[in-house]
Order: structure tokens, then C-alpha cells, then sequence
């Protein structure tokens, strides 16, 4: 049984999205996706047990930004294939490095906890990392021949992010829940030089997945953060392109602290020959330019199993018009934007 949903054009008719105010199970107990789950909330409240075995994708994300640089964590697990990553990026040079990789048939894994409330580890030879969450706080951890990190990730007590299920049928779904506007505390030593990070110069970007993927799949993300015209906390949230068709977006603006949810499915133009070339978004009530300042690819691929992702980090500038008819205008928004092609 495939669940009715409503087809749009990009950057075209709004949808309605239902707003969740009560836990729900993402999954029926026969592993179907549970109606009820479809919908987004203000805080985590799906609870993301994923039953069997095969096609289940779980994944945590975080990317660290300073002044000096820009650091990464991931943890998978895709049942067949688990990875585990961390990387430091030079914000001067755009120099990288990256630690990690994959593991194949890992057998059950992390990430199983349906509340994700408990810690959260990933290891490969000399690479380990281990996320905790402390409430609406997170402690990163992670070990490697030249990247280490000790952080706490701040956020304040009534901080929301936002959660999403996005349903392509009753048995191929997503839920996503993503957060921004979050500060980082600690030390992250790279090749023996040691970096303080205080929570008044950094910032943090969350990505959680739990859910069941189409073979091959399609996407835009991005994500900024930093101040509006006026001077209050901005933080930025885009996807496209594999919630198209869909019920759902996972599109929204968070204003000092507020999220604001955006029900369009937006338009993303950019040329995918010069990747340094601005990137529009575009729908109703969205005006955004992205202007990057660096771009980098990574592959895998092993046929049957293929991963490209296209990266930018750059500036937003632009204006978003609010469910209240507000309009906030920002510029200078350090973030990224990205393209993903995956047969996983």
C-alpha cells in the first residue's frame, strides 16, 4: 500500500504539514510506517525503533564551526555497511582531513535505542567516535591518528530543533530531525596543535536519520548560521529534491530561538559544471542566494553500493517571509549547501 501524497512542483503549491506535540512510534509493530509519525515537530519526539534487517539506514551528524576551521562527525549504520568518520577543515586553506571509513557487514550496531537517548559510539581500526546526549546538550568524542576532539555541544534549556517523517510508502520512509543555532565547548587537537573552542566564537549543526531509503536517492542540503539584518540569532534550514512529491519539507528559519516552519517545496537552481557559481532558492515567501567560496567532492563507488556528495561552503544572503507575514531579511550567513547522489 503506498500512503496518498500530494505531488508538487518545486518551488511550487505549498503542502500541509501537521505539527507533532506527542510522542509517536515511527513504525507499526509489523515495521510499517505508522501514519500517525507523519508530521514534524518542535522537539524530539518520535521514537525511531527500526524492526528487521536489510534496507534500515541510521545515521548522526555533526559539523563544528570556528572561526579557524570546521570539524565533522558521523556515525552510519546501514545494516550491510557501517562508517565512521571525522574530519577538520581549514577554513583559510580549505585544507582537509579526513579519517575514517567503512566497515562491511558489521552485524548489529549502535543507534538502536528508539528514544536516542543513549550514547551513540562508532569505530574502524584507529578511528573511534562516541556521541552522548545530555538532554538538549551533547558531549563529542572521537580518537585518531590526527584528529581528536573533547566538545560539549550547549544548547539552551528550551531549544528546539526540528523532526520530520518524510514518506515515499508505507515501507520506504524518513525520519530526519535536524538542529542548528547550538554552541560548542572543549578542545580539538589536530597533528599535536591544540585549539580551544569557546561557545561565544562556534557553533554547531546536528543531522539524525533513521528510517528506510529508496535504492537510489537525490538531495539537496543546507544550512546556515548567524545573524539577521536586524541582529537576532538566524539559523537556516534547506532540503530539496527527495522530499518532492512527498507531504512533507524539511525546510524551515529559526528566529531568536523560534522555529518557523516552511510547507513549500522549494526550487534549487545552481550549475552542476561550475559549482562556484551562485545557488538560488527559491518558493513561496523564499528568496535565498548562496554564494560559495569553496566546493569538494567525494566518491564511493563500489557499483551496487555508490556515494557522490558535492559540498559548498559559502554565504547566504536574502529574505524569508514568515508564517506571520513577517519578513526577515539576513546577509552574510556563514552555512554550506550540498548534492548528494546515492545507490545505497
Amino acid at each position: 500500500m503506498r500512503l496518498p501524497l500530494k505531488q508538487v512542483e518545486p518551488g511550487g503549491e505549498s503542502v500541509i504539514e501537521r505539527e507533532i506535540t506527542e510522542t509517536t512510534e515511527l513504525c507499526l509493530p509489523s515495521g510499517k510506517l505508522n501514519p500517525a509519525a507523519v508530521g514534524w515537530t518542535r522537539r524530539a519526539l518520535h521514537r525511531t525503533g527500526l524492526p528487521g534487517w536489510g534496507r534500515n539506514k541510521r545515521f548522526e551528524y555533526w559539523a563544528i564551526v570556528t572561526p579557524t576551521s570546521i570539524v565533522t562527525m558521523n556515525i552510519s549504520h546501514h545494516d550491510y555497511r557501517a562508517n565512521v568518520s571525522v574530519t577538520h577543515l581549514d577554513r583559510a586553506t580549505y585544507t582537509e582531513i579526513r579519517q575514517g571509513g567503512n566497515t562491511w557487514f558489521p552485524g548489529a550496531g549502535g543507534m538502536r535505542d528508539e528514544t536516542n537517548r543513549e550514547p551513540m559510539e562508532g569505530s574502524r581500526n584507529d578511528v573511534l567516535v562516541r556521541m552522548t546526549p545530555r538532554g538538549v546538550n551533547t558531549v563529542l568524542h572521537a580518537e585518531s591518528a590526527r584528529i581528536s576532539v573533547d566538545l560539549r555541544i550547549i544548547g539552551e534549556p528550551d531549544h528546539e530543533s526540528m523532526g520530520v517523517v518524510v514518506p515515499w510508502s508505507d515501507r520506504v520512509f524518513q525520519y530526519t530531525k535536524k538542529d542548528n543555532c547550538l554552541r560548542a565547548q572543549g578542545v580539538i587537537v589536530v597533528d599535536g596543535v591544540t585549539h580551544h573552542i569557546e561557545p561565544d566564537e562556534s557553533y554547531a549543526v546536528h543531522d539524525r536519520g533513521r528510517g528506510r531509503w529508496p535504492y537510489f536517492t537525490f538531495w539537496n542540503w543546507g544550512a546556515g548560521n548567524g545573524l539577521s539584518a536586524d541582529g537576532r540569532e538566524l539559523g537556516l534550514q534547506f532540503g530539496g529534491k527527495w522530499t518532492d512529491g512527498t507531504p512533507s519539507t524539511e525546510n524551515w528559519i529559526r528566529v531568536d530561538g523560534r522555529l518557523h516552519k516552511i510547507s513549500s517545496h522549494l526550487d534549487w537552481r545552481y550549475d552542476p559544471t561550475a559549482w562556484l557559481r551562485p545557488w538560488t532558492l527559491t518558493g513561496p515567501g523564499v528568496e535565498v542566494t548562496f554564494t560559495p567560496e569553496h566546493h569538494s567532492r567525494h566518491v564511493f563507488d563500489r557499483w551496487i553500493v555508490m556515494s557522490r556528495a558535492d559540498s559548498c561552503f559559502g554565504h547566504y544572503s536574502g529574505r524569508i517571509t514568515l508564517e506571520t507575514g513577517e519578513v526577515v531579511e539576513f546577509a552574510d550567513v556563514f552555512g554550506h549547501v550540498e548534492e548528494v547522489e546515492r545507490r545505497w
